[in-house]
């Protein structure tokens, strides 16, 4: 990271009421006194200020905004800011990026290099920065809660916790590899081993959160599955209410998977059309069938729905066992079949709808909705979010499960020590500039 003064546009670019564009740097101020009349001494920090733009060059008015300064240290980024809100048009904001690359030791700003700044400078660690691109990024509710909770601190505290019990450990073991004459006492022996012990528990339980986090993230994903012909593509089509899949007669018409994202109450979910599953010979058919198999497996819930009218929830008598413990049973075209016969169906736990008609679809939606809530809910502060934390955890546990005490202590503190840089990969604790531009790389420009 070099010390130039970086700029960069935080809004759209395109025509809006206001644009943002920030400054960050040693010579942000430059901004103040080289294109505005205003003096750095009447500059009151934080506050908004009226003023004509001027070209540093020309001296010709851009625009006139509002300008805010944050004087370093009290900043998003630890260093001097500038904060310019203009009007938001092409030309201006093409005009005031223009002045400011005219400034000496000003350049523009590579994608995320805000939040790298304040990572370097003490402002974020690497979990409350994630945590800043996933709101950015959210789209739904909950992603927005959980967003905000994880950019508050609470994976932070959770894994510093952590570390900071293996420095503890990792100081007793250091005490007595400098004083090799010294025998480890028994009760310190049966504290480090209980506390570990207990270190091991906790890190397994929070990986045992399967992929929930994740899933907040990318979407749950749910996957339509059953016979041709019954109904599929309909229902799909009637839960996103448009034609996202083409709905025939002809049994076989849907060949691929058709996928398709939904805000459920809060909660993203990525539902899936699939293929008809039966026995055929036809070669495209048959690969689709294959695909709505995979679906199924990576599927967080799979609706099995059947044509009530002419078939049984017996038809999925081959995948029920596979994937019991997340399947909905739904019964289509019921409105063809009598009362007596649809209340039989919900005895047998199926849901019956008519997705052409529209009947039961909120009943089907509610249950949905009830099933993706059990699994998560944003009142837990402790979800791993993305797969480098799970990696650097693992990591953490396998130097744990490695440690004892029946060894040479300096292998033992080893473990200890490896156990710490695992949990300081995740944090920024340690030297990682090999992950820093791949996490602060997906941030937004301006960012």
């Amino acid at each position: 990271m070099d010390d130039k003064t970086i700029y960069a546009l935080s809004t759209v670019f395109g025509k809006s009421g206001v644009a943002v564009i920030r400054i960050s740097g040693k010579s942000a101020a430059d901004v103040i006194t080289k294109m505005t009349t205003i003096s750095l001494a009447d500059i009151k920090p934080r506050y908004a200020c009226f003023t004509d733009l001027l070209d540093p060059v020309s001296r010709e008015t851009v625009d006139k905004c509002l300008l805010l300064y944050f004087r370093a240290p009290s900043s998003f980024t630890g260093e001097d800011i500038v904060e310019l809100q203009t009007h938001g048009s092409r030309a201006v904001i093409a005009a005031v990026l223009s002045a400011l690359s005219a400034l000496p030791g000003f350049r523009l700003a590579e994608p995320g290099e805000f939040s790298k700044r304040a990572f370097y400078n003490g402002k974020m660690d690497l979990t409350e920065a994630e945590g800043l691109a996933d709101l950015i990024d959210a789209e739904t509710a909950e992603q927005q809660k959980y967003a905000l909770r994880q950019m508050s601190g609470v994976l932070k505290s959770l894994y510093d916790g952590w570390r900071e019990e293996l420095l503890k450990i990792l100081a007793y073991l250091e005490a007595y590899i400098d004083f090799p004459d010294e025998n480890i006492p028994e009760e310190l022996i049966s504290q480090l081993l209980n506390n570990v012990f207990k270190l091991k528990n906790a890190i397994k339980e929070h990986l045992s959160g399967d992929n929930i986090g994740e899933r907040l993230r990318e979407g749950f994903r749910v996957v339509i599955v059953g016979p041709p012909n019954a109904g599929k593509s309909s229902l799909l089509n009637t839960i996103v209410r448009r034609d996202a899949a083409i709905v025939s007669d002809i049994a076989g018409t849907t060949r691929d998977a058709v996928d398709v994202y939904l805000d459920v109450k809060g909660y993203p979910v990525l539902i899936t059309d699939t293929a008809g599953i039966r026995e055929v010979e036809e070669e495209i058919e048959k690969k689709g069938i294959e695909i709505a198999f995979d679906k199924m497996k990576d599927a967080d819930l799979v609706l099995c729905l059947f044509d009530a009218s002419k078939d049984s929830v017996q038809v999925f008598d081959n995948i029920k066992d596979i994937f019991k413990n997340k399947t909905l049973y739904i019964a289509n075209k019921c409105d063809k079949l009598t009362f007596e016969q649809c209340s039989e169906l919900q005895k047998q736990g199926c849901i019956p709808i008519s997705a052409r008609q529209k009947q039961g679809i909120e009943v089907l939606w509610d249950n949905i909705y009830n099933l993706i809530k059990s699994r998560f809910t944003s009142g837990s502060g402790l979800l791993i979010t993305r797969q480098r934390y799970k990696e650097a955890l693992r990591e953490t546990l396998d130097a744990l499960e490695d440690f004892n005490l029946d060894k040479e202590i300096e292998l033992a503190a080893e473990d200890i020590r490896l156990a710490t840089r695992g949990l300081g990969k995740i944090t920024g604790h340690i030297e990682v500039d090999e992950i820093l531009d791949k996490i602060f790389g997906s941030f937004c420009i301006g960012k």
